[in-house]
């Protein structure tokens, strides 16, 4: 049987956690042949130690010396410590690589993801802020190199295994709707607007139905991180902003839905465990097993739906206004929701001044074509200094 070698970035995180586990489960399909973390020794030393990687890439210098100083205490271990962002790309491009988990949160994971796809590997993308900054020129480089772009995102996944063949050349137009994007509400769905100015780093991280780093529950918890998925599913399934519905579905257990001409409506639905859709896009065309319990429907008893309050979620609105503007302007939203989503957490700004600090920014930028990757991190640059200016201005 053809074992195929991973490749995982962001091993540490949630989801590199979670993709290890399903990857253990099936060692007669799976060989993992690259780790990488940002800052994480200890967690990469252990997983090191449990999945025997080829490579194990640490983004810190000083802390892959740590690491590679742990491995030579252990005979055992034969793995070889890279370090910096360029080694990123390197273990994504191996040829001993066929698929590439790319879970780096943030804009770090643009130019390893981007790697992968030219290096025409099977991309699992759970890093949502790549697409959005990059955005055609992603897309354009996948189709280019033949790689396989599979969505990790719960929602995304969803909307896949419901989509009709075809969609990629845009030949579900005829058929396909809208499409139906579900979100928890995160922690503060029903909290008094005038309390949110004093809502907490702690509270926004306390997501009620899912395990995620500190930066994704935040941008739940404002739910932009359901404006950069709006964002990507335009994106991923050639569709426009007007035809992404979002639907406040509290339960989180229908992960999204597709709207077909004829009145069907087909939804994916599950627990919220993300080995769910990590098994799907590593088992295809097949299934295997992911580790999840079972959904049990009874237990379940009730499903609600609303719709998103703009005026609660301004950052929502942010995120239609930017893809609707096109070009630059998704990097711009991206880049400035990272810095405001940081200072939140760092307490220097209120949770509400994050829309804020993100809409200011919006407003420096003209819009104009994000053609090359040069132009993307140079508008990156720029909206990451504005933006920390703009903080630095609520603060004096």
């Amino acid at each position: 049987m053809n074992i195929k070698g991973i490749c995982i970035l962001g091993a540490t995180g949630s989801i590199g956690v979670n993709t290890l586990d399903v990857v253990a489960r099936h060692p007669d399909k799976y060989k993992v042949v690259a780790l990488t973390a940002n800052s994480n020794v200890s967690g990469l030393y252990e997983q090191c130690l449990m999945h025997q990687p080829e490579f194990a890439v640490m983004v810190d210098s000083n802390k892959a010396h740590a690491l590679q100083d742990l491995i030579a205490q252990n005979a055992a271990l034969t793995t070889q410590v890279l370090s910096g962002a360029e080694a990123l790309a390197q273990v994504a491009e191996l040829p001993q690589v066929h698929t590439v988990m790319a879970a780096i949160v943030g804009a770090a994971g643009l130019l390893p993801c981007l790697a992968a796809a030219r290096a025409g590997k099977n991309v699992l993308l759970a890093n949502k802020e790549a697409l959005v900054m990059s955005g055609d020129i992603f897309m354009q480089t996948i189709a280019q190199s033949g790689a396989q772009l599979l969505p990790i995102d719960s929602e995304h996944n969803a909307i896949f295994q419901c989509m009709p063949a075809g969609y990629k050349t845009g030949a579900h137009e005829k058929i396909v709707r809208k499409i139906l994007l579900t979100a928890s509400g995160g922690p503060f769905r029903t909290t008094p607007l005038e309390d949110l100015p004093k809502v907490t780093p702690e509270q926004a991280i306390a997501h009620p139905n899912w395990v995620m780093g500190r930066k994704i529950s935040v941008d739940s918890a404002t739910m932009m991180n359901k404006g950069l998925e709006m964002i990507e599913a335009c994106l991923l399934f050639n569709m426009q902003p007007e035809q992404i519905q979002i639907v406040i579905h509290p339960q989180s257990v229908i992960h999204s839905m597709v709207d077909y001409v004829d009145g069907s409506v087909l939804a994916q639905m599950g627990n919220p465990d993300m080995r769910i859709p990590i098994a799907h896009s590593l088992a295809l065309p097949d299934r295997f097993d992911s580790g999840a319990e079972p959904l049990d429907i009874f237990a379940v008893k009730r499903m609600d739906f609303e719709a998103p309050d703009f005026d609660r979620f301004p950052c929502l609105r942010l995120a239609y206004d930017a893809i609707r503007a096109g070009g630059i302007m998704p990097t711009v939203l991206n880049a400035a929701n990272e810095i405001a989503v940081d200072a939140f957490l760092t307490r220097q700004l209120r949770f509400t001044d994050i829309a804020r600090i993100i809409e200011q920014t919006m407003q420096q930028f003209i819009v104009r074509s994000a053609s090359t990757i040069a132009i993307i991190l140079e508008v990156d640059h720029d909206a990451r200094n504005i933006a920390k200016r703009l903080i630095e201005e609520s603060n004096p």
